[in-house]
């Protein structure tokens, strides 16, 4: 079974999931999308209202600059990626996820990611960082660097809606930290 035919099962499975609370207030589940033998991979937290409305991650005002800064800084579209959450429902009012529902999602992600066996993965945020490094570092502390992770590197950066609340500064940050995943992926590794 090639990754694209066992990505296309897990989404199926992944639809009608109701592992946590938040599939009961979904519109509906936003499962990883791109290309499924991605060279990158970004990882976000998770859906927000665009997203559980189109059913597709970082459509919204943070997808517009991902996609700007990936073609800008990677030179790489959107379909050239694979693009994945942390969790797969949009919590309610954009909270933050919650341990338990991470936990839920977590099995997805990292199927996600051993599928497709990207060379680089980029976190966006938090939580996509924490959850996937297993640290307790926010991300002022994280980024500016690559880490080992699953035979590949991990570049954690600021959450794209983050560069919109924080001006100028952020987003030359993650300018810098996309660089940095631009620089790996030509990594024999």
């Amino acid at each position: 079974m090639s990754p694209a035919e066992a990505l296309a099962l897990l989404r199926e499975r992944a639809l009608v999931c109701a592992r946590c609370p938040l599939a009961a207030g979904r519109t509906q589940v936003v499962f990883g999308v791109g290309n499924p033998a991605a060279d990158l991979m970004f990882v976000g937290e998770a859906p927000g209202r665009e997203e559980d409305l189109r059913g597709e991650p970082f459509v919204g005002r943070s997808g517009k600059l991902l996609d700007l800064l990936a073609r800008q800084e990677i030179g790489v579209a959107r379909e050239e990626c694979y693009i994945a959450n942390v969790v797969m429902c949009r919590p309610p009012g954009n909270r933050d996820p919650l341990p338990e529902e991470i936990e839920a999602c977590r099995p997805y992600l990292e199927d996600q990611i051993d599928l497709v066996a990207p060379k680089v993965v980029v976190t966006l945020g938090n939580f996509a960082t924490k959850t996937l490094l297993a640290t307790t570092e926010g991300i002022g502390r994280m980024r500016g660097r690559a880490y080992p992770f699953r035979g590949a590197h991990l570049v954690p950066t600021y959450h794209p809606a983050a560069a919109l609340r924080g001006g100028s500064e952020v987003v030359a940050e993650m300018r810098a930290d996309f660089v940095r995943a631009k620089a790996l992926l030509g990594d024999p590794r």
